[in-house]
């Protein structure tokens, strides 16, 4: 279930990661002229049942296009999860198992997490529209155009210009709510806080691409 929640984040937060000419919604607007981003967020895992199975704080810093860097601390763990795309790879390290997977970038083209790096086509792999307003919030709706996504719909809420909340729900019937704490645009991100080294020792599964 943790490792499908932490999985599940992923795909879905890039949601906002890509922008699309000729339309003009919040996330439109949010997008236009990102170029890195740095944000805190806590999170919320709730299952089909409506019982939460999950609660956590995380980190992320977007370099566009085509990288980024994701810490997730679980509550009650202190090992937090970290996945880094570096633009060749994808890489996923599990500090509790000591061990560290890793896929070609190429695997987030038809999923959300392409458009977070702004290497998507948000138009052509979803559909973007306006969700109306509640909650003081600005919402607009993502829906995937092909059935093979992780996620059935994503929606995320502006204010002010800036995104505060995604709420994702995905095929199992999970839904994961992220609340955005704090952001930082088009700051200073060091190169090697988008590159990734597995560490002395853990396992390593998967070949990454030179």
């Amino acid at each position: 279930m943790r490792a499908r929640a932490l999985a599940t984040f992923l795909l879905s937060v890039a949601a906002f990661g890509a922008a699309a000419a000729g339309a003009d919604t919040p996330l439109d607007q949010y997008l236009d002229g990102l170029r890195t981003l740095r944000t805190e967020f806590s999170q919320v895992v709730i299952d089909g049942k409506g019982e939460e199975v999950q609660k956590a704080d995380g980190k992320l810093t977007i370099v566009r296009p085509g990288k980024f860097r994701w810490e997730l601390t679980p509550a009650g763990n202190p090992s937090a999860q970290l996945m880094v795309a570096d633009g060749k790879n994808l890489w996923f390290y599990d500090r509790d198992l000591e061990q560290v997977s890793v896929k070609p970038a190429t695997v987030l083209t038809a999923t959300p997490a392409s458009l977070l790096s702004g290497a998507g086509d948000v138009r052509r792999l979803f559909t973007v529209s306006l969700a109306g307003r509640r909650d003081g919030l600005d919402w607009v709706k993502v829906v995937p155009k092909t059935g093979d996504a992780d996620f059935r719909e994503a929606q995320l809420a502006f204010t002010r210009g800036e995104l505060k909340r995604m709420v994702l729900k995905d095929k199992l019937g999970q839904t994961v709510r992220l609340e955005f704490l704090t952001s930082s645009r088009n700051v200073p991100v060091p190169d090697t806080e988008v590159q990734f080294s597995p560490p002395v020792g853990a396992d390593l599964i998967g070949t990454p691409v030179s």
